[in-house]
């Protein structure tokens, strides 16, 4: 995420380190868990070294892969971008500010420059607005918001989970540290202790030779990868200002690299200007306080990987606040789901309903079923038809599965459902824990049709240079398609010439042999086919 380097250092340091109800040199024995404590605190330059660090300047890089948005399915993670960052921390007031170079290359080349300001109560954002928009198209007027409640949660998480001052904390909150027994990983086991934070709970794993915090753990919840450990790995430590900072982080997922952290220069208490580390005050009123309760940390922390979050707390995460999800009918039983970034498509058969795409969570799958259900008599969602992979289109999958609908997916998908599907989502706040190693999976290596005597309706396969095993719908009496990241349908005027993805439509609706007077998106919302199909005759 975009802040969530800000810095594995110090951002609570002073509030933390407070008296402390044991001390090294106490005549009351250590327990083994406070003599993990103890040991990695004194190897990262003792209690004393980092009361002492009041505020701290930190430049460094980061760069960013997104494992959801692989071109194949299961396959090579996406490299997302890379950026230069600037940080003031604040210890005292427990203020920071980053100022950012990020330069994406996916899903296209861009470079946004921007400021991020965090206090205890609210953030702001200079530089992008709420819909990741830059200044530089809005006429070099700079927007600024105040940061989501979600959003604000996810990264005071981080920067606690990034601080020294958990270890601090740790010290002085014995009765909330749990032995956890140790962990192993690559070989090494891990003495491991657990800190009940509050609002959140934190695994640290200890080097055994060192004594140093090695690892901070969280578990969560994964749209696609159901229960997941995240944590922050710290390696390379280095002496400043007497304490003793990782200059290396690493975010991992499941193992797998998704943000890899270098720190370049570090100055311990630097003079800080107050009015450059404060809210505008033109945010401050309406500004949302970190969110409680279920969290979706990670689609938070990875939307911003790609830069394409949109800042909301609408529990379907990317949806305006200033609109709802909703049906908008296309033709008799073809309902389009829209109101958010992110669109379904609902079909209406004989004794059964079609869907195409599960977009973003399982709270949207269960809005939408809930939805459908009520207008077209409870009847029960037979098949789920998903366009791609990608996280942001599948990650509402569980709901329909957990209907016994059949899921429908691109010629050479099926595997990597089956292992998604296959992993634990004990976490998952919307849909309970279920067994979906009998669900059946189709995968389509030219057309699937699904009919019920009355109604066709078809899914074909697309080769498209987005991603491996695309598939576009089409409902044939109402000639209607559906298709998603290759076209957003009325989104923007179409290109001319266009381009390859949007060529690819048309070559898949040739081939397929259907013929559609509209397509739906899953962006957007609809426009007529023909307009593209002319201009495709013309490339």
């Amino acid at each position: 995420m975009r802040r969530l380097l800000l810095v594995f250092m110090l951002v609570t340091l002073v509030s933390c380190a407070g008296p402390s109800t044991t001390t090294t040199g106490s005549t009351t024995p250590l327990s083994r868990d406070q003599e993990l404590v103890e040991r990695a605190l004194a190897a990262m330059g003792g209690v004393d070294a980092l009361r002492s660090l009041r505020s701290a300047s930190i430049k460094g890089t980061v760069k960013h892969w997104e494992p959801e948005q692989s071109h194949v399915p299961g396959g090579e993670m996406r490299f997302a971008a890379e950026a230069t960052f600037d940080t003031t921390l604040d210890f005292v007031n427990h203020v920071s500010r980053i100022d950012w170079e990020k330069k994406y290359a996916y899903p296209a080349p861009r470079t946004f420059k921007y400021t991020e300001i965090v206090t205890p109560d609210a953030g702001a954002v200079i530089g992008v607005d709420s819909n990741g928009r830059t200044r530089e198209s809005l006429a070099n007027k700079p927007p600024m918001h105040a940061m989501s409640g979600l959003r604000l949660a996810t990264t005071q998480r981080e920067l606690r989970r990034a601080s020294p001052a958990l270890l601090l904390e740790m010290r002085n909150n014995p009765g909330r540290v749990n032995r956890m027994g140790n962990v192993e990983i690559g070989g090494v086991s891990h003495p491991a202790l657990s800190y009940n934070a509050g609002a959140h709970n934190f695994i640290v794993l200890f080097d055994p030779r060192s004594g140093l915090p090695a690892r901070v753990r969280t578990l969560d919840f994964d749209n696609i990868w159901g229960d997941i450990d995240y944590d922050l790995v710290l390696s390379e430590w280095q002496v400043i200002g007497g304490a003793r900072i990782a200059a290396s982080q690493r975010y991992e997922l499941n193992g797998r690299t998704v943000a890899d952290i270098r720190l370049t220069q570090v100055a311990p208490n630097p003079t800080i200007n107050p009015a450059g580390m404060a809210v505008p005050a033109n945010l401050l009123t309406n500004a949302a306080r970190p969110a409680v309760g279920n969290i979706p940390y990670q689609w938070v922390i990875r939307r911003q990987f790609i830069g394409t979050y949109l800042d909301s707390d609408h529990p379907s995460f990317d949806t305006r606040a200033t609109q709802a999800l909703r049906l908008q009918e296309l033709a008799p039983g073809v309902q389009h789901v829209v109101g958010g970034s992110h669109n379904a498509l609902v079909v209406d058969m004989r004794d059964h309903l079609i869907v195409f795409d599960a977009p973003v969570n399982d709270w949207q799958s269960n809005w939408t079923i809930r939805t459908a259900q009520a207008k077209y008599g409870n009847k029960p969602v037979r098949f789920l038809v998903l366009t791609h992979h990608h996280m942001d289109h599948a990650g509402g999958l569980r709901a329909y599965m957990a209907q016994g609908a059949t899921l429908v997916v691109g010629r050479g998908a099926g595997a990597h459902f089956r292992r998604v599907l296959a992993a634990p989502a004990t976490r998952n706040p919307d849909v309970a824990p279920r067994d979906y190693s009998k669900v059946n999976i189709v995968e389509v290596s030219d057309r699937y049709v699904m009919s019920d005597g009355r109604r066709e309706v078809s899914a074909h396969l697309a080769e498209n240079p987005h991603v491996e095993a695309m598939l576009i719908g089409y409902v044939a009496d109402a000639r209607i398609g559906f298709v998603t990241d290759i076209w957003s349908p009325g989104a923007a005027p179409l290109p001319n010439p266009i381009s390859s993805p949007l060529a690819a439509v048309v070559n898949a609706a040739r081939r397929a042999g259907i013929q559609p007077l509209r397509f739906a998106g899953g962006h957007g919302s609809t426009a007529d086919y023909a307009p593209l199909a002319g201009l495709a005759g013309q490339r």
